[in-house]
This record gives structure tokens, sequence and C-alpha cells, in this order.
């Protein structure tokens, strides 16, 4: 049952993937309130700079999500990898054992577990 926890927690590629996500996220959602400042900007006589603080929270958001995106799928193809791997050695130890041992648990079911149809 321990390995079953240690295998839920998040490890570090984990923890990166979803600073990243909530980096993105958080530049993606921050561009509409850099659109009211530069408009404020330009407003006030400051066009360069406020063309600049909209282009640069775009650039940077758009930056945010590639590199999240990209790292996520990498990881993804880093979990799917594992869990491969994991699937064919067991597979392989399955073939390995006798057919007298098992290392799988047994369920007594009672009668409140079955679905008659009448």
């Amino acid at each position: 049952m321990a390995g079953w926890y240690a295998a839920r927690r998040p490890n570090m590629s984990s923890k990166v993937v979803i600073a990243l996500a909530l980096l993105a996220f958080t530049l993606v959602a921050a561009v509409p309130v850099a659109l009211f400042v530069g408009v404020v900007m330009m407003l006030l006589g400051h066009v360069i700079g406020g063309l600049a603080l909209f282009g640069g929270s775009i650039l940077a958001a758009t930056a945010a999500v590639v590199l999240a995106s990209v790292t996520g799928v990498r990881h993804l193809r880093g979990v799917v990898r594992g869990m491969i791997t994991e699937y064919d050695s067991t597979e392989r130890n399955f073939a390995e054992h006798d057919s007298t041992e098992h290392d799988s648990q047994v369920f007594q079911l009672d009668r409140d577990d079955y679905t008659y149809i009448r």
C-alpha cells in the first residue's frame, strides 16, 4: 500500500509542469489588464509605451503557453512510457511465476453486490 501512495505523490517534473501551467494561466489572464493599462497610457500621451506594454504582455503569455504545453507533452510522454514499461515488466513477472503463485488479492462478494434482472 505504501508504494501506491508514493506513486500518487507528484515528483519534481510534475511540480514543474503544474507551476508552468499556472504561470501561463496567470499571464494569459493578465493580457486584458495590460490592454486596459496600455490604452490608458496611450490616452495620457505614452503611445509607444502603451503599445510596448500590450505587445510585451502578449509575447510573454504566448511564450509561457508554448513552454507549458511543450513541457506538459514531454512529461505526459514520459508518464505513458513509464506505464507501458511497468505493464510489460508485470506481464513478464506473471509469466515467470508458477501457476500456483498469485500476487493478486481475492475479494469475496456479498449477496448485496450482485444485481438480478427479473
